[in-house]
Protein backbone atom coordinates (compact mmCIF):
# COMPACT_ATOMS: atom_id res chain seq x y z
CA UNK A 1 0.00 0.00 0.00
CA UNK A 2 1.38 3.41 -1.00
CA UNK A 3 1.68 5.74 1.77
CA UNK A 4 1.76 9.45 2.68
CA UNK A 5 3.93 11.11 5.04
CA UNK A 6 2.51 14.32 5.22
CA UNK A 7 2.39 16.96 8.10
CA UNK A 8 -0.45 18.37 10.37
CA UNK A 9 -0.28 22.30 8.86
CA UNK A 10 -0.61 20.43 5.46
CA UNK A 11 -3.61 18.65 6.72
CA UNK A 12 -5.05 21.93 7.53
CA UNK A 13 -4.28 23.22 4.41
CA UNK A 14 -5.29 20.02 2.06
CA UNK A 15 -8.70 21.08 3.95
CA UNK A 16 -9.28 24.55 2.94
CA UNK A 17 -7.81 24.22 -0.81
CA UNK A 18 -10.00 21.02 -1.42
CA UNK A 19 -12.85 23.70 -1.10
CA UNK A 20 -11.82 27.33 -2.22
CA UNK A 21 -8.56 26.53 -4.53
CA UNK A 22 -9.62 28.48 -7.87
CA UNK A 23 -8.43 25.31 -10.26
CA UNK A 24 -10.99 22.58 -10.35
CA UNK A 25 -8.10 20.04 -10.77
CA UNK A 26 -6.21 21.14 -7.81
CA UNK A 27 -9.40 21.20 -5.93
CA UNK A 28 -9.40 17.42 -7.01
CA UNK A 29 -6.24 16.72 -5.83
CA UNK A 30 -6.52 18.06 -2.51
CA UNK A 31 -9.35 16.50 -2.13
CA UNK A 32 -7.86 13.02 -3.11
CA UNK A 33 -4.62 13.47 -0.72
CA UNK A 34 -7.00 14.99 2.08
CA UNK A 35 -9.22 11.43 2.37
CA UNK A 36 -6.14 9.30 2.11
CA UNK A 37 -4.70 11.72 5.11
CA UNK A 38 -7.99 10.26 6.83
CA UNK A 39 -6.84 6.89 6.31
CA UNK A 40 -9.60 5.91 3.33
CA UNK A 41 -9.01 2.99 1.19
CA UNK A 42 -8.03 4.54 -2.59
CA UNK A 43 -10.99 2.85 -4.50
CA UNK A 44 -13.31 4.81 -2.17
CA UNK A 45 -11.42 7.45 -1.96
CA UNK A 46 -11.56 7.24 -6.20
CA UNK A 47 -15.27 6.55 -6.41
CA UNK A 48 -15.71 9.80 -4.22
CA UNK A 49 -13.95 12.06 -6.28
CA UNK A 50 -14.89 10.50 -9.64
CA UNK A 51 -11.16 9.92 -10.45
CA UNK A 52 -9.41 6.79 -11.87
CA UNK A 53 -7.46 4.47 -9.16
CA UNK A 54 -4.09 5.22 -11.27
CA UNK A 55 -4.88 9.42 -10.52
CA UNK A 56 -5.38 8.58 -6.80
CA UNK A 57 -1.89 7.01 -6.90
CA UNK A 58 -0.54 9.65 -8.97
CA UNK A 59 -1.85 12.48 -6.91
CA UNK A 60 -0.50 10.85 -3.78
CA UNK A 61 3.23 10.18 -5.72
CA UNK A 62 3.13 14.16 -6.86
CA UNK A 63 2.52 15.30 -2.80
CA UNK A 64 5.14 12.39 -1.77
CA UNK A 65 7.96 14.00 -4.40
CA UNK A 66 6.71 17.73 -4.16
CA UNK A 67 4.19 18.62 -1.62
CA UNK A 68 1.44 21.35 -1.90
CA UNK A 69 3.81 23.24 -4.66
CA UNK A 70 3.20 19.79 -6.67
CA UNK A 71 -0.26 19.59 -6.47
CA UNK A 72 -0.79 23.33 -7.57
CA UNK A 73 1.21 22.13 -10.37
CA UNK A 74 0.35 21.39 -13.70
CA UNK A 75 2.42 19.05 -16.17
CA UNK A 76 0.68 19.82 -20.07
CA UNK A 77 3.28 18.48 -22.25
CA UNK A 78 3.96 21.44 -25.10
CA UNK A 79 4.42 20.18 -27.92
CA UNK A 80 6.80 22.01 -30.02
CA UNK A 81 6.11 23.48 -33.57
CA UNK A 82 8.21 22.02 -36.54
CA UNK A 83 9.38 25.98 -37.07
CA UNK A 84 10.95 26.48 -34.00
CA UNK A 85 14.37 26.48 -35.02
CA UNK A 86 13.43 29.02 -37.91
CA UNK A 87 11.93 31.81 -35.38
CA UNK A 88 13.97 34.43 -35.84
CA UNK A 89 14.70 34.03 -39.22
CA UNK A 90 10.72 34.15 -40.01
CA UNK A 91 10.43 36.85 -37.58
CA UNK A 92 13.36 38.70 -39.18
CA UNK A 93 11.64 38.48 -43.05
CA UNK A 94 7.70 39.19 -41.62
CA UNK A 95 9.17 42.43 -39.66
CA UNK A 96 11.10 43.64 -43.08
CA UNK A 97 8.05 42.46 -45.37
CA UNK A 98 4.65 41.63 -43.80
CA UNK A 99 2.24 39.26 -45.51
CA UNK A 100 -1.26 40.10 -46.79
CA UNK A 101 -2.42 37.15 -46.02
CA UNK A 102 -2.12 33.59 -44.61
CA UNK A 103 -1.70 32.29 -48.21
CA UNK A 104 1.13 34.60 -48.85
CA UNK A 105 2.13 33.84 -45.35
CA UNK A 106 2.31 30.40 -45.90
CA UNK A 107 4.27 30.64 -49.14
CA UNK A 108 7.02 32.53 -47.39
CA UNK A 109 7.40 30.29 -44.75
CA UNK A 110 7.55 27.22 -47.68
CA UNK A 111 10.25 29.06 -49.41
CA UNK A 112 12.50 29.38 -46.42
CA UNK A 113 12.16 26.02 -44.72
CA UNK A 114 10.28 23.77 -47.31
CA UNK A 115 8.09 22.98 -44.72
CA UNK A 116 4.20 22.96 -45.99
CA UNK A 117 1.52 24.50 -43.56
CA UNK A 118 -2.24 24.69 -43.72
CA UNK A 119 -3.56 28.07 -43.31
CA UNK A 120 -4.72 27.62 -39.66
CA UNK A 121 -1.43 26.28 -38.51
CA UNK A 122 0.12 29.41 -40.49
CA UNK A 123 -2.31 31.74 -38.59
CA UNK A 124 -1.89 30.09 -35.24
CA UNK A 125 2.39 30.03 -35.71
CA UNK A 126 2.18 33.93 -36.45
CA UNK A 127 0.11 34.55 -33.38
CA UNK A 128 2.51 32.74 -31.49
CA UNK A 129 5.15 34.91 -33.09
CA UNK A 130 3.03 38.10 -31.78
CA UNK A 131 1.39 39.05 -35.30
CA UNK A 132 -1.85 39.94 -35.43
CA UNK A 133 -4.27 41.30 -38.37
CA UNK A 134 -3.92 44.85 -38.30
CA UNK A 135 -5.00 47.49 -40.98
CA UNK A 136 -2.48 49.86 -42.49
CA UNK A 137 -2.55 53.06 -41.34
CA UNK A 138 -1.10 56.22 -43.89
CA UNK A 139 0.97 59.11 -43.40
CA UNK A 140 1.45 61.96 -45.64
CA UNK A 141 3.43 61.02 -48.59
CA UNK A 142 5.82 64.06 -47.86
CA UNK A 143 6.19 63.61 -44.28
CA UNK A 144 9.60 63.44 -42.61
CA UNK A 145 10.29 60.96 -39.60
CA UNK A 146 13.10 62.05 -39.03
CA UNK A 147 12.27 66.19 -38.75
CA UNK A 148 9.25 64.75 -36.41
CA UNK A 149 11.44 62.94 -34.22
CA UNK A 150 13.81 65.98 -34.03
CA UNK A 151 10.79 68.67 -33.45
CA UNK A 152 9.86 66.08 -30.79
CA UNK A 153 12.99 65.85 -28.97
CA UNK A 154 14.63 69.29 -29.37
CA UNK A 155 11.14 71.76 -29.38
CA UNK A 156 8.21 70.22 -27.97
CA UNK A 157 9.51 67.25 -25.51
CA UNK A 158 10.96 70.89 -23.40
CA UNK A 159 7.84 73.23 -24.23
CA UNK A 160 5.50 70.37 -21.95
CA UNK A 161 8.26 70.15 -19.35
CA UNK A 162 8.00 73.66 -18.88
CA UNK A 163 4.52 73.82 -18.77
CA UNK A 164 4.47 70.78 -16.79
CA UNK A 165 6.12 73.26 -14.57
CA UNK A 166 3.25 75.68 -14.44
CA UNK A 167 6.26 78.32 -15.89
CA UNK A 168 3.76 78.25 -19.25
CA UNK A 169 0.77 78.01 -21.27
CA UNK A 170 0.52 75.30 -24.04
CA UNK A 171 -1.81 75.08 -26.47
CA UNK A 172 -2.13 72.38 -29.57
CA UNK A 173 -3.78 74.31 -31.90
CA UNK A 174 -5.76 73.21 -35.23
CA UNK A 175 -9.37 74.36 -37.02
CA UNK A 176 -11.92 71.41 -37.68
CA UNK A 177 -14.63 72.09 -40.23
CA UNK A 178 -17.65 70.23 -39.76
CA UNK A 179 -19.85 69.58 -42.96
CA UNK A 180 -23.67 68.89 -42.27
CA UNK A 181 -23.88 65.46 -44.37
CA UNK A 182 -23.96 62.07 -43.04
CA UNK A 183 -21.11 60.77 -40.98
CA UNK A 184 -21.03 56.78 -41.62
CA UNK A 185 -19.90 54.54 -39.23
CA UNK A 186 -19.52 50.55 -38.57
CA UNK A 187 -21.96 49.10 -35.71
CA UNK A 188 -23.23 46.08 -34.57
CA UNK A 189 -26.51 45.06 -36.38
CA UNK A 190 -28.95 42.35 -37.45
CA UNK A 191 -29.54 44.31 -41.74
CA UNK A 192 -27.14 47.28 -42.73
CA UNK A 193 -28.99 50.17 -41.50
CA UNK A 194 -29.42 53.38 -43.73
CA UNK A 195 -29.67 56.89 -41.81
CA UNK A 196 -30.95 59.85 -44.19
CA UNK A 197 -28.25 62.08 -45.73
CA UNK A 198 -29.24 66.12 -45.13
CA UNK A 199 -29.37 68.11 -48.19
CA UNK A 200 -26.63 71.12 -48.44
CA UNK A 201 -23.16 71.54 -47.42
CA UNK A 202 -23.20 73.91 -44.44
CA UNK A 203 -20.25 73.99 -42.48
CA UNK A 204 -19.68 75.05 -38.47
CA UNK A 205 -15.72 76.08 -38.18
CA UNK A 206 -14.62 75.39 -34.72
CA UNK A 207 -10.99 76.90 -34.07
CA UNK A 208 -9.38 75.34 -31.20
CA UNK A 209 -6.72 75.10 -28.71
CA UNK A 210 -6.30 72.05 -26.19
CA UNK A 211 -4.01 73.03 -23.13
CA UNK A 212 -1.66 70.51 -23.02
CA UNK A 213 -1.35 69.96 -19.27
CA UNK A 214 -5.21 70.59 -18.06
CA UNK A 215 -6.74 69.32 -21.51
CA UNK A 216 -9.50 72.29 -21.15
CA UNK A 217 -10.48 73.63 -24.98
CA UNK A 218 -10.11 77.05 -25.68
CA UNK A 219 -12.39 77.83 -29.17
CA UNK A 220 -13.69 80.10 -31.54
CA UNK A 221 -16.71 78.93 -33.98
CA UNK A 222 -18.22 80.62 -36.99
CA UNK A 223 -20.14 79.24 -40.16
CA UNK A 224 -17.94 81.21 -42.59
CA UNK A 225 -14.66 80.25 -42.95
CA UNK A 226 -11.35 80.16 -40.48
CA UNK A 227 -8.66 82.54 -41.87
CA UNK A 228 -6.49 85.13 -40.93
CA UNK A 229 -8.69 87.07 -38.43
CA UNK A 230 -10.13 84.35 -37.05
CA UNK A 231 -6.69 83.62 -35.51
CA UNK A 232 -6.10 86.73 -34.18
CA UNK A 233 -9.64 86.64 -32.53
CA UNK A 234 -8.94 83.36 -31.32
CA UNK A 235 -5.41 84.54 -29.86
CA UNK A 236 -7.04 88.24 -28.58
CA UNK A 237 -9.39 85.83 -26.52
CA UNK A 238 -6.88 83.74 -25.23
CA UNK A 239 -4.39 86.75 -24.30
CA UNK A 240 -7.93 88.42 -22.32
CA UNK A 241 -7.87 85.23 -20.56
CA UNK A 242 -4.08 84.98 -19.36
CA UNK A 243 -2.55 88.08 -19.04
CA UNK A 244 0.45 87.12 -17.37
CA UNK A 245 1.62 84.30 -18.12
CA UNK A 246 3.53 83.00 -21.23
CA UNK A 247 1.67 81.26 -23.94
CA UNK A 248 2.87 79.07 -26.55
CA UNK A 249 0.66 77.64 -29.56
CA UNK A 250 1.69 75.00 -31.57
CA UNK A 251 -0.23 74.65 -35.01
CA UNK A 252 0.75 73.59 -38.71
CA UNK A 253 1.69 75.24 -41.67
CA UNK A 254 -1.44 76.27 -42.89
CA UNK A 255 -1.24 79.53 -44.88
CA UNK A 256 -3.96 81.67 -42.67
CA UNK A 257 -1.98 79.95 -39.18
CA UNK A 258 1.64 81.34 -40.64
CA UNK A 259 1.34 84.76 -42.20
CA UNK A 260 2.83 88.75 -41.52
CA UNK A 261 -1.12 89.82 -40.06
CA UNK A 262 -1.16 86.16 -37.43
CA UNK A 263 3.18 86.66 -36.76
CA UNK A 264 2.72 90.30 -36.17
CA UNK A 265 0.18 90.00 -33.54
CA UNK A 266 1.43 87.22 -31.56
CA UNK A 267 4.61 89.33 -31.46
CA UNK A 268 2.00 91.96 -30.25
CA UNK A 269 0.78 89.63 -27.39
CA UNK A 270 3.92 88.17 -26.37
CA UNK A 271 2.16 84.87 -27.57
CA UNK A 272 5.10 82.44 -28.98
CA UNK A 273 4.28 80.58 -32.11
CA UNK A 274 5.52 76.46 -33.04
CA UNK A 275 5.09 75.81 -35.87
CA UNK A 276 4.93 71.65 -36.55
CA UNK A 277 7.21 70.16 -39.58
CA UNK A 278 5.24 70.38 -42.39
CA UNK A 279 2.90 66.73 -42.78
CA UNK A 280 2.61 65.94 -39.10
CA UNK A 281 -0.92 65.70 -37.93
CA UNK A 282 0.29 62.94 -35.40
CA UNK A 283 2.33 65.64 -33.44
CA UNK A 284 -0.86 67.89 -32.63
CA UNK A 285 -3.22 66.16 -30.35
CA UNK A 286 -5.87 68.32 -31.06
CA UNK A 287 -6.91 66.27 -34.15
CA UNK A 288 -7.51 63.48 -31.83
CA UNK A 289 -10.06 66.09 -29.75
CA UNK A 290 -11.67 66.43 -33.90
CA UNK A 291 -11.85 62.35 -34.22
CA UNK A 292 -13.24 62.24 -30.57
CA UNK A 293 -16.13 64.67 -31.31
CA UNK A 294 -16.92 63.06 -34.94
CA UNK A 295 -17.71 59.84 -32.87
CA UNK A 296 -19.76 61.17 -30.38
CA UNK A 297 -22.15 63.65 -32.02
CA UNK A 298 -21.90 62.87 -35.68
CA UNK A 299 -21.25 59.57 -36.48
CA UNK A 300 -24.44 57.23 -37.61
CA UNK A 301 -26.96 60.55 -36.36
CA UNK A 302 -29.18 62.44 -38.62
CA UNK A 303 -29.81 65.66 -37.76
CA UNK A 304 -32.41 67.24 -39.69
CA UNK A 305 -31.36 70.45 -40.16
CA UNK A 306 -28.40 72.67 -39.51
CA UNK A 307 -29.23 74.23 -35.83
CA UNK A 308 -29.38 70.56 -34.64
CA UNK A 309 -25.88 69.52 -36.07
CA UNK A 310 -24.53 72.94 -34.64
CA UNK A 311 -26.21 72.49 -31.27
CA UNK A 312 -25.28 68.58 -31.17
CA UNK A 313 -21.51 69.86 -31.80
CA UNK A 314 -21.99 73.23 -29.20
CA UNK A 315 -23.03 70.98 -26.97
CA UNK A 316 -19.94 68.58 -26.71
CA UNK A 317 -17.50 71.46 -26.67
CA UNK A 318 -19.16 72.62 -23.57
CA UNK A 319 -19.69 69.14 -22.20
CA UNK A 320 -15.54 68.59 -22.41
CA UNK A 321 -15.20 71.70 -20.48
CA UNK A 322 -17.14 70.67 -18.22
CA UNK A 323 -15.41 67.46 -17.67
CA UNK A 324 -18.03 65.42 -18.94
CA UNK A 325 -15.61 63.17 -20.65
CA UNK A 326 -12.64 63.49 -18.65
CA UNK A 327 -11.71 59.84 -18.33
CA UNK A 328 -12.02 59.72 -22.49
CA UNK A 329 -10.09 62.27 -22.65
CA UNK A 330 -6.86 61.50 -19.68
CA UNK A 331 -6.19 58.33 -22.16
CA UNK A 332 -7.07 60.04 -25.02
CA UNK A 333 -5.05 63.43 -24.89
CA UNK A 334 -1.83 62.36 -22.91
CA UNK A 335 1.34 63.71 -24.69
CA UNK A 336 2.69 60.64 -25.98
CA UNK A 337 2.96 60.87 -29.59
CA UNK A 338 2.89 58.43 -32.81
CA UNK A 339 6.51 57.73 -34.94
CA UNK A 340 6.19 55.95 -37.98
CA UNK A 341 7.99 53.12 -39.27
CA UNK A 342 7.19 53.42 -43.01
CA UNK A 343 6.93 50.21 -44.79
CA UNK A 344 8.01 50.17 -48.45
CA UNK A 345 6.20 48.42 -51.15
Amino acid sequence: MLSLNITKSDIETLNYERFHHPSPLVKKRMHVVYMKSQGMPHKMIALACNVSLNSVTNFIKIYNKSGLKGLRSFYYRKPKSQLEAYCSSIEEEFEKNPPLNSAEAGAKIQAMTGIKLCPSRVRAFMKYLGMSFRKMGHIPAKADPEKQAEFLENTLNPLIKLAQQGLCLLFFVDAAHFVLRPFLCSLWCFTRVFIKAPAGRQRFNVLGGINAITQKLEYYVNETYINAESVCEFMRNLRKKYPLIPIYLVMDNARYQKCKLVMNLAVELNIKLVFLPSYSPNLNIIERLWKFIRKKVLYGKYYENFKLFKNGISSCLNLINQGQYQEELKTLLNLKFQTFQIHKT
